[in-house]
């Protein structure tokens, strides 16, 4: 019989953390410490964290911590310690983001599981069976994977797969958004997202009261049987943010669901929707579909749920609802001392002793009173599920004896099962060389249309020239120019889309390009066989040395740091790898896998689009590979005239051209030879003032 996949509950807080284990939860993730995707949650403190773990261990229910953000150098060490220090307390395993964390926890705690976060964006075979190589026991893939996606994954990946069943549903993939740090400073890779997809924007008209980005919450309560079916491992449940009354409410009914092998009822569909909804749900991602229908919002006067959380907060602050099944035996003999066996069905098994019996004096102590007494378990977290009693006759023992008896057995087998593993910690490797930090610094351009290609472009020698892949199938040679010649794969595709982008990386080279910017963890087993040099690109989400290492380690030629970090963050970075920056165009917010214009009616992807903000703010939307979309900033990074970037140890300045004309893309490119000053409205990105 195939195993039902775990139930993974959110616990933003101790009291929803409670919520989850009462209602059926058979794992839940938690944030302690500073770096995780909910930092705004309430989260643990160091007690709290370590009573969390008791809590849930000896009901059964695993800890997942989340340490899932970028880091800097400066934070990794801290980070370590964070998971080092819940590897002790035995967590069950840590989901992560980073490149350089994840390198350092197999290094150091090479016994404590790993999980890859969904802010790993994978969404692929290839991207999973890397992560899975990394050391990741678990990978949770992107909340965009179709059915057929994710049983494609489970059949040709060895780790764990994780889906996203219920809740909040991101507009762009995760770990992929930089609306939030571009607009407001708040990085959602730094667990600071301000939700700019919640607000109101037009398509190629102002912003009314239209909501493009907001997506309503996902449920997929319907397809947990098709889950189980393809060898889900896990389905997880989101809402770190939300009350504990909404955990509880919507971990029970999930809870129901798996055990009992069925879809919801009418009445438990209603009970999510109370719970919390967006205009409904959706279950779209899931089913292969996309479209307006997905969208939806929830006005600020909706009433709360009072007579359901009323009841589910009832039923889990009894601390009942939840029990162990121990099996007691008992031994009680003449001139020994008694003896009490308390056994769980997970293997452990303690004896605790008491006093030596007394011969009775008027009544013996029978059996069946011996046993009502040890099943007296109320107030703890068992429950008796057998108990076997060997008593000799005419013995006597007091009742307060019986009940310090089980007192000690229950409190020994919790004991035994809250203990941590025995782990090992080991030191961590020195930091990675400076191989790379000096050297002249080169310029290389990205273009979206080969019409920015110009003569005059290509005359200004750019080191590097970064095509999109599907731009080369319908070129019969590049545009003359010395220069290395490197395609571009798209940020996001599918299992079912590499047969294509391998015949379009095989015709690429005929035309004599030479490298590859790869983006997403996935591209890296689509190149190695390529025969094309591979460069990292942003959406690696480089943020330290040690990421940088490992990329390194991964066969890449360079990468490009993260467009998040500080001038001076960039400058410290050891580099044993050559790297890069974007140094100017506009920086892209976000890649959705809806088409904004095909969702607004008119899907117009070959001319100019623009989705509006309140304040008039116009962002272009470009079109990408799948009928997906990219919204591009408002204004474009502008850094020529600054000499900051040109003493960071950077080997390669990238400018990437998106709606530039032919001849604004050779001006630009002449300004930042020049050091000119910007020309109309610009940003200086975050550079300068950093994000949160």
């Amino acid at each position: 019989m195939r195993r039902l996949p775990e139930l993974l509950a959110p616990a933003g807080s101790p009291e929803a953390l409670r919520a989850a284990v009462q209602h059926g939860a058979d794992a839940v993730y938690l944030g302690w410490g500073s770096f995780n995707a909910r930092r705004g949650a309430r989260n643990f403190s160091d007690e709290e964290f370590a009573e969390a773990l008791a809590y849930c261990h000896v009901r059964g229910v695993r800890v997942f911590l989340t340490l899932n953000t970028l880091l800097t150098d400066q934070e990794l060490p801290q980070a370590l310690e964070t998971a080092a220090a819940a590897c002790r307390l035995g967590a069950d395993a840590v989901l992560v983001q980073d490149w350089g964390l994840l390198t350092l926890l197999r290094l150091c705690l090479p016994d404590l599981p790993l999980h890859a976060s969904t802010q790993m964006s994978v969404f692929t075979s290839g991207g999973a069976r890397e992560a899975c190589g990394d050391g990741c026991q678990r990978v949770v893939i992107a909340r965009e994977c179709s059915a057929e996606d994710t049983e494609a994954i489970i059949r040709n990946c060895p780790a764990e797969i994780e889906v996203f069943a219920h809740g909040a549903l991101c507009m762009c993939y995760s770990g992929q958004c930089a609306m939030s740090a571009l607009i407001g400073g708040r990085s959602g890779n730094r667990g600071r997202c301000a939700q700019p997809c919640r607000l109101p924007y037009g398509v190629n008209e102002p912003a009314k009261k239209h909501f493009p980005l907001s997506l309503k919450d996902s449920c997929l309560a319907g397809e947990l049987g098709n889950m189980a079916r393809m060898g889900v491992s896990c389905v997880k449940l989101e809402g770190r943010m939300k009350r504990p009354e909404y955990v509880a409410a919507v971990t029970r009914i999930y809870a129901r669901l798996l055990a009992e092998g069925r879809g919801p009822t009418a009445a438990e569909n209603r009970e999510l929707e109370t719970a919390f909804s967006r205009s409904g749900f959706t279950s779209w991602y899931w089913q292969g579909k996309h479209g307006a229908g997905m969208f939806g919002v929830r006005p600020e006067n909706t009433p709360e749920p009072k007579a359901l959380f009323a009841e589910v907060r009832a039923a889990y602050e009894k601390d009942s609802l939840r029990t162990v099944p121990v099996d007691l035996t008992c031994r009680v003999s003449a001139g020994a001392p008694c003896a009490l066996t308390a056994a769980d069905s997970a293997g452990h098994s303690v004896t605790v002793s008491g006093p030596v019996p007394e011969a009775a004096r008027s009544r013996a102590l029978t059996a069946e009173e011996l046993e009502t007494r040890l099943r007296k378990t109320g107030g703890t977290a068992y429950a008796c599920r057998e108990v076997t009693v060997e008593l000799d006759g005419g013995l006597s023992l007091p009742a307060s004896a019986v009940n310090a008896l089980r007192r000690d057995a229950l409190s020994a087998l919790t004991e035994a099962r809250v203990h941590p593993p025995l782990r090992r910690e080991l030191p961590p490797p020195a930091p990675p060389e400076n191989t790379c930090g000096s050297g002249a610094l080169q310029w290389t351009v990205s273009v979206t249309g080969m019409a920015q290609l110009s003569p005059a472009l290509m005359a200004l020698n750019p080191a590097r020239v970064c095509v999109p892949l599907e731009l080369l199938p319908s070129l019969s040679t590049l545009p003359a120019g010395e220069t290395e010649w490197c395609a571009i794969l798209p940020r996001v595709w599918r299992d079912r889309d590499e047969p294509q982008l391998k015949t379009w990386l095989d015709h690429a080279r005929s035309l004599g390009v030479t490298g590859a910017l790869a983006g997403n963890i996935g591209h890296l087993p689509l190149l190695r066989d390529s025969g094309l040099y591979i460069y990292g690109d942003f959406g690696l989400n480089v943020f330290n040395s040690r990421s940088l290492e490992y990329l390194r380690k991964k066969g890449l030629r360079s990468a490009c740091v993260s467009f998040e970090l500080r001038f001076s963050q960039i400058r410290d970075l050891r580099k044993p790898l050559p790297a890069e920056a974007i140094v100017y165009g506009r920086l892209p917010l976000m890649i959705t896998e809806n088409c904004l214009l095909e969702n607004s009616g008119s899907c117009r992807c070959d001319q100019p689009n623009f989705l509006r903000d309140r304040t008039g703010a116009a962002f272009p939307l470009l079109p990408a590979y799948g009928h997906r979309t990219e919204i591009q900033n408002d204004r474009p990074l502008w850094l020529a005239e600054l000499p900051d970037f040109r003493r960071l140890g950077l080997r390669y300045a990238r400018l990437r051209f998106t709606t530039e004309s032919p001849a604004e893309c050779v001006q630009v490119f002449r300004d930042y030879l020049e050091g000119a000053p910007a020309r109309g409205t610009f940003t200086r990105g975050l550079y300068k003032r950093g994000v949160e």
